[in-house]
């Protein structure tokens, strides 16, 4: 067993870097790259080669945990500081972002001629936006300090919330023919209650602990037993904590691994810890790219080609306009910057038309279409906010 997973971790690896090379060889975002080499892997001999899909479970695992480390590594970037200074901008754009998708995507499907509760699930899957994508764009292009990635980020978090409440009810409305208020006010207040309980720490406690840390940072044996567990040990377990407890309220772990790096954000000139996840995250992260590609089945999409097309171009026009008018007090370029970074939909698109798969709502072919439009605004997105970016900044403005 060992060897074959050990197998399939070289070839993978692999095969990711080198995509990653050549694409950015070519000057295209070098997750593409990863991404397509995923959809090589899954769609050729190479998948029966590796036995990869005896052992699945070891990769989607591993994704998992690329995705979180990801997050905190942005998170890390993004002061509760910085990002309290974007919040209205964030919900604004974030609220736009869930209308405009919503509403066309179901529009479109129900004229279509498919059932409602059909389009009620894609336009759900049509809303929520994949920060995991976006984070990473962002990251390569070493621009996480800049105004429109802060809103990004803020505005991924708040979408992930307001996603939560609209599957809530439109599951409801499909298991029971009528949604349960209660339950879904409750389960959208529980996770708010959690990011706001979370903020609330970070800005207002972690800087008095920052300061009691700063004022006795003199050695003495007590502290210098303490430090036998590193920053990066702490940093690890604060990250996996904070990811278990936000899917225990029904949020995306990658929210709460985001929060908790936050958290470390107040304390990293005296815990430096950013380089070395960097050399975690060389490893992981790659993974969470390849699972992507790995999951997405060419021959499903003959059949629904057409309507996955339209799909997909309402997904990124719909938040590129809801989005935009939500940030265009910052600038009409800055605007348009948000507008295609929150585009991508991702895993989270995916998780949302995966239960209306489980419980008998969506069709095959329309999680097909689903995955289409996934994939599709995953690979468009990194392009356009490489584009709308150096246009921004007076580079060239080439993909």
């Amino acid at each position: 067993m060992i060897e074959i997973i050990l197998l399939q971790l070289f070839v993978l690896i692999l095969f990711a870097k080198i995509a990653a090379i050549v694409f950015e060889f070519v000057r295209l975002p070098p997750l593409v790259g990863e991404i397509v080499a995923g959809i090589i892997i899954g769609n050729t001999f190479i998948f029966d080669l590796l036995q990869l899909g005896t052992n699945i479970e070891v990769l989607s695992v591993l994704a998992e945990i690329g995705v979180i480390f990801l997050l905190f590594a942005i998170g890390l970037e993004t002061p509760f500081s910085d990002l309290k200074r974007v919040g209205g901008t964030a919900i604004l754009v974030a609220i736009l972002g869930v209308i405009f998708p919503f509403i066309f995507g179901f529009l479109l499907i129900v004229s279509s001629g498919f059932p409602q509760i059909e389009a009620l699930f894609i336009g759900a899957a049509m809303t929520a936006t994949s920060i995991g994508i976006t984070a990473r764009v962002i990251k390569d292009m070493n621009i996480m300090n800049s105004i429109e990635s802060k809103v990004i980020i803020g505005a991924a978090v708040i979408d992930d919330v307001l996603g939560l409440v609209i599957l809530a009810m439109i599951s409801g409305i499909a298991s029971g023919g009528a949604m349960d208020i209660v339950d879904t006010v409750m389960v959208a207040a529980l996770a708010v209650l959690f990011v706001v309980a979370v903020v609330f720490v970070g800005s207002g406690l972690l800087p008095k602990v920052r300061k009691q840390v700063h004022e006795f940072r003199t050695p003495t044996p007590v502290m210098r037993a303490r430090r036998k567990i590193s920053p990066l040990a702490v940093a690890i377990i604060v990250c996996f904590g904070l990811s278990a407890a936000a899917s225990y309220f029904g949020l995306a772990a990658i929210v709460g691994a985001f929060l908790a790096g936050m958290v470390f954000a107040e304390f990293k000139d005296l815990f430096p810890i950013g380089e070395q996840f960097e050399a975690i995250n060389e490893f992981l992260v790659p993974f969470f790219f390849l699972y992507i590609g790995i999951s997405v089945n060419l021959s499903t999409f003959g059949g629904v080609a057409i309507l996955a097309l339209m799909i997909t171009f309402v997904a990124i026009a719909t938040k590129f306009i809801g989005c935009g008018l939500g940030a265009y007090r910052l600038g009409v370029k800055s605007a348009a910057i948000v507008g295609v970074g929150m585009a991508p939909r991702g895993e989270v698109g995916l998780i949302i038309a995966s239960v209306g798969l489980t419980i008998g709502s969506i069709s095959n072919d329309m999680f097909s279409i689903v995955v289409f439009m996934s994939l599709l605004t995953t690979l468009a997105a990194p392009l356009l906010l490489t584009y709308t970016f150096n246009w921004k900044m007076g580079r060239t403005a080439r993909f």
